[in-house]
Formats: C-alpha cells, structure tokens, sequence
C-alpha cells in the first residue's frame, strides 16, 4: 500500500520538478529540488486538508461532551453496562462517532509514511535514473545537499523540532478536557520535539525540509480551524 502511495507521491514532486524546473534560472543557493520539496509538501498538505479538519472538528466535538461523559462516568460507575449504554445516547444525539478519530489517523497514516519514503528515497519513487537526480542541484541556502544531514544542528534540526512544539501547542488547545489525556498531551509536547531534533540531525536534510514545511502548514492550519471552531460555539450559545 504503500509503495503504491509512494509512486503516486514520487510522480507529483517529480511533477513539480519538472514545472519549476523550466521557470526563469535556477538560484545557486536555492535550488529546484529544494523548490518542489516545499510545493509539493504544501500540495500534499492541502490534499489531507479536508482529513485534518475533519479531525479537528471531531475532537472539538469530544472535548465538549466530556463533561456529559464524565458525569456518567462518575454517575455509573459501578455498572458499566449502563454506563455504556448511557454514553452511546450522548454520542447518538449530539451526532458523534467515537470511531471516527481512529478512522482518520488510521486513513492519513499510510498516506503520510509514504510521502516519507519518497522524501528518504527520491530516486526509486520520483526520478528513477540515478544518473540524472546524481547531477542535479540539491542546495537550499546553507545546505549544499539536501541529500545529506543538514551540518549546523541549529539550522533544520532545530527548526524541525521548534515547529513540531509549535504543532503540539496549536493541537493542545483543541485537545479533550480528559486531564489524563492533558497529562499526555503534556509529555509529549516536550518529549517529541527533542526526538524530532535528534531524528533530524541524522537523516537527509530534504526530509527535514519537509517535515518543517509540514509542520508549519500543520500550525497555520490548526489556528485558522481553532479559532473558527471557537467562533461557531460562541453562536450556538
């Protein structure tokens, strides 16, 4: 399935390649495979867009029934058949899948750790002759290749892991009011963006390229749709 993915995946950013490639001259330090890592991420983004904000809005959803569940929780909690029974009505009448947030990271897996292997492996999903990818320019401004790790650990690394904070602040403010799930949500804020950094220092830099465009778009994204979902509560009030 994934191979599969790759391949379509490689064909876009070789796609793009190939148009950016025949605009105007190729800067020095900016290079066009740099160029169509970053149009492409933006593309590959803006196909999950309608996924991801679907997400959004279901975890919007949970976080406001929590006090409902937690009140049955508490209430029944010495019969979980009616507890149960009790929380699928609440589900039922507000419209909510409780599924449905494990569906959507179940659909965008696949899909984002093929995009992965195409950024750890463009010859064999996107350009195919190796002699041909081997004489293109791979700079992206202090990167001579993005082939190889980027050489300063305060250049991408360091901002692979300030936007995957970043990501992690943006997702916590629409995150359930579960203060176990908080808890977790906490460690991972400082925890995941440390393996980010150290990740990065070690792989090729056009996968770090990626991961910060990614981010980046991830938290433009997450703001626009928290402070809608925040707008359309204050009308329904």
């Amino acid at each position: 399935m994934t191979a599969f993915l790759g391949n379509l995946l490689g064909k876009l950013l070789k796609f793009v390649y190939d148009i950016v490639s025949n605009i105007g001259t190729e800067p020095e330090k900016f290079s066009y495979y740099a160029m169509a890592i970053i149009i492409t991420t933006i593309i590959f983004k803006l196909i999950l867009l309608p996924i991801s904000l679907h997400q959004s809005k279901s975890t919007k959803k949970m976080n406001d029934l929590q006090p409902k569940i937690k009140e049955i929780q508490n209430k029944y909690k010495n019969d979980p058949q009616t507890q149960q029974a009790k929380m699928m009505e609440v589900y039922k009448e507000n419209k909510y899948n409780p599924m449905s947030g494990c569906l959507i990271l179940l659909i965008q897996f696949p899909i984002i750790i093929a995009f992965f292997k195409v950024m750890g492996n463009p010859v064999t999903f996107a350009f195919k002759d190796p002699q041909v990818y081997a004489a293109m320019n791979k700079s992206f401004l202090w990167i001579a290749n993005l082939e190889n790790p980027d050489p300063y650990m305060w250049g991408l690394p360091l901002l692979a892991a300030a936007t995957t904070y970043l990501q992690s602040l943006t997702m916590s403010a629409a995150a359930t009011a579960d203060p176990q799930a908080q808890a977790t949500q906490r460690t991972m804020n400082i925890f995941l963006p440390f393996m980010i950094f150290f990740a990065a220092r070690g792989f090729a830099a056009g996968l770090a390229l990626y991961w910060v465009i990614s981010n980046t778009f991830q938290v433009i994204q997450q703001l626009i749709s928290n402070r809608s979902l925040g707008k359309i509560k204050e009308e329904t009030r």
